[in-house]
């Protein structure tokens, strides 16, 4: 729930009646990132489905926010689910209109929500693909002298892999977080917390030869940017970039169209719980607020399963 508590039942405000409910849409951005503490891509995935909500609000029979009921509501769900989307993507865009129709209340633009009645879909337990090691070390060798900065690449898949790091993660840590000759990095999450992340013998190698043969060369034309890694202009890599890079190299060792750089994160976790390790000791690494999201690793490691019901059963 939001910081701020919403005006008392028997507050006297005057509910105000907007032209267009677009206005309200900065002023509720800025309320994310400055009163809620939210990150700014979490902020930016609200926008989005903001915006495509007050599209479709004008296409429908003009009416002022005050008489949006839940037969209105229900319509533009029902509007989702024509689209094709998967129920995650739906329940997403319901958290983002509740949050923005409790910050009408707030502001005392509404009296109530009316968006708070309406029930998010059932959602079924998806486990996260995983590769497995071997396929790993082909992905991490993929990059090639075909390519403009093999050593950058690598240097990328290999910190991945090794930290379990998201992607915002990796394109914002900067140079002076990543401490090589102590084997650990910081790096800073969702909701600005940070956390120590270790960096194997692998991802040290690759990132001492990035730093030492391709870095220098790209921040000379930018050489004031502290990002660790960069483009060929030497700013900071964006989150595409570096989404693109693991398809690219991803392709070449024959893995499925559906590897991301979250993949190498939930490989990362998925053979660290192989390997033995403590589910709340992977939650730290992984930088999870909640341990249940952590969890999802338990049932996707089979071996680890199998080891243990062969170890304890009777009759294993």
């Amino acid at each position: 729930m939001p910081p701020r508590k919403r005006p008392p039942a028997n507050s006297k405000f005057q509910v105000r009646k907007p032209a267009d409910p677009g206005v309200h849409l900065e002023p509720f951005l800025n309320y994310l990132e400055a009163e809620c503490g939210m990150a700014l891509n979490t902020v930016s995935a609200y926008r989005s489905d903001i915006v495509q909500f007050l599209d479709w609000y004008r296409t429908q029979k003009p009416m002022p926010l005050s008489e949006v009921d839940l037969k209105f509501l229900s319509g533009y769900l029902q509007h989702l689910n024509k689209r094709k989307l998967a129920a995650t993507t739906v329940s997403r865009h319901l958290v983002s209109i509740k949050l923005f129709f409790r910050y009408l209340v707030l502001e005392g633009i509404l009296a109530e929500s009316v968006a708070d009645l309406l029930n998010s879909p059932k959602l079924w337990k998806y486990l996260p693909k995983v590769l497995s090691p071997e396929k790993v070390n082909e992905l991490l060798m993929a990059p090639c002298r075909e390519d403009r900065y093999p050593l950058r690449d690598r240097a990328i898949l290999t910190m991945m892999y090794a930290t379990g790091c998201r992607v915002t993660e990796i394109v914002s840590l900067p140079v002076n977080a990543v401490k090589l000759h102590e084997g650990y990095a910081r790096c800073v999450g969702k909701g600005n917390k940070e956390r120590m992340v270790s960096l194997n013998p692998v991802a040290v190698a690759a990132v001492e030869a990035y730093l030492q043969h391709e870095r220098p060369m790209l921040t000379k034309r930018n050489q004031s940017e502290q990002a660790l890694f960069l483009n060929r202009s030497g700013k900071q890599l964006s989150r595409i970039m570096v989404w693109n890079i693991v398809k690219k190299n991803a392709a070449r060792v024959g893995c499925s169209k559906e590897v991301s750089p979250h993949t190498l994160r939930h490989s990362f976790a998925t053979h660290m719980m192989a390997g033995g390790a403590e589910i709340r000791a992977l939650q730290e690494l992984l930088g999870h607020a909640n341990i249940r999201t952590t969890q999802i690793y338990t049932h996707v490691d089979h071996s680890r399963l199998k080891a243990v019901h062969q170890m304890y059963h009777p009759r294993g």
